[in-house]
């Protein structure tokens, strides 16, 4: 009997565990919280008007990448230093855009921004 209530309880025990919401397999939250920088609303418009003429769909002037989405920004922000090309000192040799002269501050430091806000689409 003490087997039979011992495997009835380990047996509920184990259903209920089955039925517990499991966190890390919620979609994530890709909405930025309110007053972040985002991609569509901050740093497309940056890179429109100072990279796609080169880092088009189809680069052209030597560049190496498109930047014509928001994933392709996104990954150069993370791993091809796109950050520090834009921040460099004019007369630098690899300060984008190309050729130069260097974005204003501010408008380097909204793409800074948006890098720290977490780089959201939207």
């Amino acid at each position: 009997m003490k087997l039979q209530k011992a495997c009835a309880v380990l047996s509920a025990a184990i259903i209920l565990a089955g039925c517990s919401n499991d966190d890390s397999a919620a979609p994530t939250d890709t909405t930025a919280p309110a007053g972040s920088a985002t991609y569509d609303k901050d740093v497309k418009s940056i890179i429109d008007n100072n990279c796609i003429v080169c880092h088009a769909a189809v680069p052209t002037n030597g560049a190496p990448i498109s930047l014509a989405t928001y994933a392709q920004v996104k990954e150069a922000v993370l791993k091809r230093s796109l950050i520090i090309r834009i921040s460099l000192e004019n007369g630098n040799s690899v300060l984008m855009p190309k050729g130069g002269p260097r974005m204003p501050q501010e408008t380097i430091d909204i793409v800074k921004q948006w890098e720290k806000d977490g780089l959201f689409e939207k």
